[in-house]
């Protein structure tokens, strides 16, 4: 009798998924899972074109890197560090279960000052943006 043949488990896409091997660095990824889109503070809806051509260049730039080449880079390009709350204008970003999820929030440049920062925090290789600081409101 003829052995069937292994079924591949199919991306969304129709293609199969790549499983990535131990020796493969994982890359960072992002995540809008806690995107914060009510803070007042924080407001992106009013921004033009030119601000999300830059965010998605931003991201798509630093998706080639993994975590610790982010947080570790001395590039000014990407301006990446703790945010310490007791120097900002919040104490904190407000999330359920915050004190289980968040080790240390972090921010980084969108674009050398012009269009603001990004605050968020990784879990693993994942930054989860939680708000989108296009005009520089969280240090006063």
């Amino acid at each position: 009798m003829p052995k069937k043949p292994k079924k591949i488990p199919l991306a969304p896409s129709g293609l199969p998924f790549k499983k990535p091997t131990s020796d493969q660095p994982r890359t960072l990824s992002f995540s809008f899972k806690y995107l914060d889109r009510s803070h007042g503070k924080f407001s992106y809806s009013e921004k033009d074109q030119k601000y999300f051509s830059k965010l998605i260049e931003r991201l798509s730039a630093l998706c080639s890197l993994n975590s610790m080449d982010l947080l570790c880079s001395r590039s000014s390009s990407y301006r990446c560090h703790p945010i310490k709350w007791e120097e900002t204008s919040e104490s904190s970003f407000g999330i359920p279960n915050e004190e289980q999820l968040v080790d240390t929030p972090y921010q980084f440049e969108v674009s050398a000052n012009s269009y603001g920062r990004i605050h968020g925090f990784f879990i693993q290789e994942v930054f989860h943006i939680v708000w989108m600081d296009p005009d520089h409101r969280l240090y006063p």
